[in-house]
């Protein structure tokens, strides 16, 4: 899975740093030691149901999504957290390991997330990981950026 989203990530154009962490179960605080940077930096990948169809939100790890919010910012009626289940059929990867690219997915990112020159996300499994700039991540994906957290820069 990990060559699948290196190889995404260089068919859009995006230049990534992978790392590979040895405990797949470590916190984000934990994770953000380990590759060296504020926790903030460090970027969950979720699918998301919205009005029937798979989407993914990429937002920091530490702040949890306003369903409203998203709701709002794809102009649909409802946003559901998708189940595991959900999440590996749309994305063929589990949800530990779901990356901000290469699922083919529409994808929404949080704006919070573009006060930093770099994040790192999922890489494809539960130990591996993609540092990327979340700018080019929403360019390159067409991402709708908007506000889906509460919490501030």
């Amino acid at each position: 899975m990990r060559s699948k989203v290196i190889d995404s990530a260089r068919d859009l154009g995006l230049d990534v740093n992978v790392q590979r962490l040895p405990d797949t179960r470590a916190s984000v605080a934990d994770t953000a030691a380990a590759v060296g940077c504020g926790a903030a930096r460090i970027a969950s990948c979720t699918v998301y149901v919205a009005d029937g169809d798979p989407i993914v939100c990429v937002a920091s790890a530490g702040c949890p999504v306003d369903a409203d919010l998203l709701a709002d910012a794809l102009d649909v009626a409802e946003v559901r957290l998708a189940s595991s289940g959900e999440t590996r059929a749309a994305t063929g990867f589990a949800i530990s390991g779901v990356p901000p690219f290469g699922h083919g997915l529409p994808v929404v990112v949080d704006e919070v997330l573009l006060t930093h020159s770099t994040v790192w996300a999922a890489g494809g499994d539960g130990s591996t990981l993609v540092e990327i700039e979340p700018r080019r991540l929403a360019s390159c994906t067409a991402a709708t950026v908007a506000a889906v957290t509460a919490v501030t820069a």
